[in-house]
């Protein structure tokens, strides 16, 4: 089995796995308890675990990527990646009959991929063109399917079953990195997309950790919340980028 054969079957898998694994973690009980978190103490297992981890490796290499890298070029690198996710966005733009929203995504894919060295250059927002970021679980919601419990995955973070359910077709179908065939390209593509989005969140964590009395219950609020707002909005796109 190659290794784009695996990595598509963990993805597709994952789900299950997550879900399985907050079933047996026991749901969470009494009158203080958030309906929209029933796997609250296995969320809290996981978040632990993910906390663990970000502040051993990942914290510590997006911080030194983000020393070491000039402005420009995370700049540059953050572009790149955004116009891969325009195409996919395009995608589920058209899927919820957004016809708009879709020719948008698909004029800032063709500008910045032709005239912007492969996304490299936003050139697209200077001529005005916004981005209208979507994901297969906002299509989802967008056709009536519920949110479902809060749920997070490992080191991947905050999501709920059907954004985890979504994630399965964002890695299986719309992940174009997932097409390079050179396997150690394609390798250092998902490390340099996971640890420049990492260092993009370096400030946000520094206040979450100061400001918050409870961390974890913040961070599933506005997940949620922002979540909620983003299926409902017709225009996503100006939501933050990393909800």
């Amino acid at each position: 089995m190659t290794t784009t054969a695996r990595s598509k079957g963990w993805a597709a898998g994952m789900p299950a796995l997550v879900l399985g694994a907050a079933l047996l973690g026991g749901c969470a009980s009494g009158p203080n308890a958030n309906p929209a978190d029933p796997f609250e103490p296995y969320n809290r297992s996981m978040t632990t675990f993910n906390d663990n981890l970000d502040k051993a490796v990942l914290k510590p290499v997006a911080t030194l990527y983000r020393d070491a890298t000039p402005q420009p070029l995370r700049t540059g690198v953050g572009n790149f990646f955004g116009n891969l996710g325009d195409a996919w966005s395009f995608v589920n733009n058209l899927l919820q009959l957004r016809a708009l929203e879709a020719y948008e995504s698909m004029v800032r894919f063709s500008v910045n991929t032709v005239l912007g060295l492969g996304g490299v250059l936003d050139i697209a927002s200077e001529m005005g063109v916004e981005r209208h970021k979507q994901d297969f679980g906002l299509t989802l919601g967008h056709w009536g399917v519920p949110t479902g419990p809060y749920l997070v995955l490992p080191v991947l973070g905050p999501s709920t079953v059907r954004d985890t359910v979504g994630l399965s077709a964002d890695l299986f179908v719309g992940d174009l990195v997932d097409r390079v065939h050179d396997v150690p390209v394609r390798n250092s593509l998902y490390g340099l997309r996971f640890i420049d989005r990492r260092a993009q969140l370096l400030g946000a964590t520094t206040v979450l950790d100061e400001a918050a009395l409870d961390p974890y219950s913040f961070t599933r609020d506005v997940y949620l919340k922002l979540r909620a707002g983003a299926s409902d909005n017709a225009d996503s796109g100006k939501l933050p980028a990393d909800y």
